[in-house]
């Protein structure tokens, strides 16, 4: 009789935020087309260890399931990405879990990414429209400006790219490749623009974009591709033709 092909799980675990962490092994049947997330799903069903050792299920945050809501993202064999885009066949077993410690620390893969949002709001990462405009035709966008917009608009706030970058970490208050890209998509907008100048001030600021050292590996992290040193570049540009300006406004 054949042998059941299985998938074998080490997964970092941890009990609260200040608690220490620890590893549990998890072995599943083995089903065509199963990601990470599905697996997760199986062990929380029946969470019994490698061992056979009754245990908690395990804890992970996840919503869409298609790779736009970014919330599953976790170190999976090392490398920051979706859990729900991970297929199982694309992955070396044994496959290992662990969360991105780039963030705090809930419970065991679920981390908290409240200093990306709140980075966010420091750039000013909206469009302020307040429903009393007058209603009529919308300002035009320039094509090739658009399609620029698009591809950063597809920003998950997911983390990874934080993650990657070696100037996010505890000893650093850089805020990180995806608020700057978002400062710069704002900035495309023809309604945001209006704010452009407060969102080169915010991020002139101590922790802004003079604290990225162009190391790249935002761009490689990206799960959506998004060129974001080439946008940090270009923000760099507008950041020195708005501090010129400053001078001769004097």
């Amino acid at each position: 009789m054949a042998t059941q092909k299985t998938v074998h799980f080490i997964i970092e675990r941890q009990d609260s935020p200040n608690s220490a962490p620890y590893i549990e092994e998890f072995v599943l049947p083995y089903r065509p087309s199963m990601n990470v997330v599905s697996s997760l799903m199986e062990i929380q069903k029946n969470p019994v260890t490698k061992d056979g050792k009754k245990t908690t299920a395990v804890v992970w945050e996840c919503n869409c399931l298609e790779k736009v809501c970014g919330a599953c993202m976790m170190l999976i064999n090392g490398k920051a990405q979706q859990a729900c885009a991970a297929l199982i066949d694309h992955l070396e077993q044994p496959i290992r879990l662990a969360p991105a410690r780039t963030f705090p620390v809930v419970r065991d893969l679920a981390i908290d990414r409240t200093v990306m949002f709140e980075s966010l709001k420091r750039v000013q990462a909206w469009v302020s429209v307040d429903g009393s405009w007058p209603v009529g035709p919308a300002p035009r966008q320039n094509p090739k400006t658009a399609t620029t917009a698009y591809e950063i608009s597809r920003c998950m706030t997911c983390g990874c790219c934080m993650h990657a970058c070696p100037n996010v970490n505890s000893g650093s208050d850089f805020i990180g490749p995806a608020p700057l890209g978002q400062a710069h998509l704002f900035n495309l907008h023809p309604i945001g623009e209006y704010n452009k100048e407060e969102r080169i001030e915010a991020i002139t600021a101590k922790g802004g974009i003079g604290s990225c050292g162009n190391s790249q590996n935002c761009v490689q992290a990206c799960p959506k591709d998004i060129k974001l040193t080439e946008y940090i570049a270009r923000l760099n540009r507008d950041v020195n033709k708005q501090a010129l300006k400053n001078i001769f406004n004097k």
